[in-house]
């Protein structure tokens, strides 16, 4: 741990920016509230990819930054490099409080970006939900804040929500997949599973979560 201490503090300082490290030890049982209240001092949580070697460290540390903070959290798949400058983007829309969260915390990426594709998945016209054109609404505001925005919407024929972002992701060669977390209840998404869950464990590029 000291050695990977370390080896964070010389690469942060070679940054330039503002930092601070601070290495905390925890009961695992304690460590989502922990995580939770430091990450209500940062911008962004990034879940790397060391955690994927310790599950139940992992799940608490993205309880703790979507539910005690909350803040969105980027979430980065094996082999993949994580970046806050992405060039192409897939936003996965389904006119959600928790989308309109993701939108919020990744605008910034998306105005800087060269392509955002707001992927519907088997969308229904509904003036209570997603217009009568699904999409239209969300890339008008975006438009408006001067990001490269189109709209697709998708048929699943039969494929998991995931798997159709992570294909979209794919063909557009994705740096980054936006969308909202746990639009279920937590415990409702841990039982049956659900898009935040298979996103968290299949991702193909990182993924930013917002609640």
């Amino acid at each position: 741990m000291l050695e990977a201490e370390k080896k964070a503090r010389e690469y942060l300082a070679a940054t330039g920016i503002s930092f601070e490290l601070e290495l905390l030890q925890t009961e695992i049982a304690l460590a989502d509230n922990q995580i939770g209240t430091r990450a209500r001092y940062a911008d962004i949580v990034l879940i790397g990819r060391n955690l994927n070697l310790d599950p139940e460290l992992r799940a608490r540390a993205i309880d703790g930054a979507l539910f005690s903070a909350p803040k969105p959290i980027l979430v980065v798949p094996e082999k993949k490099e994580p970046t806050l400058s992405p060039r192409n983007i897939v936003l996965a829309w389904d006119s959600s409080v928790e989308a309109s969260r993701g939108v919020r915390e990744a605008l910034e990426m998306m105005k800087a970006a060269e392509e955002v594709v707001v992927t519907m998945v088997d969308p229904t016209a509904s003036y209570g939900l997603n217009g009568g054109e699904p999409g239209a609404d969300i890339a008008t505001f975006l438009a408006r804040h001067g990001v490269k925005v189109s709209v697709e919407r998708i048929a699943s024929g039969g494929r998991s929500v995931a798997d159709v972002l992570n294909e979209k992701a794919i063909a557009i060669d994705a740096d980054l997949i936006v969308m909202g977390a746990y639009g279920h209840s937590r415990l409702r998404e841990r039982i049956f599973g659900g898009v935040t869950r298979d996103m968290l464990e299949g991702a193909v590029v990182p993924v930013l979560l917002a609640r």
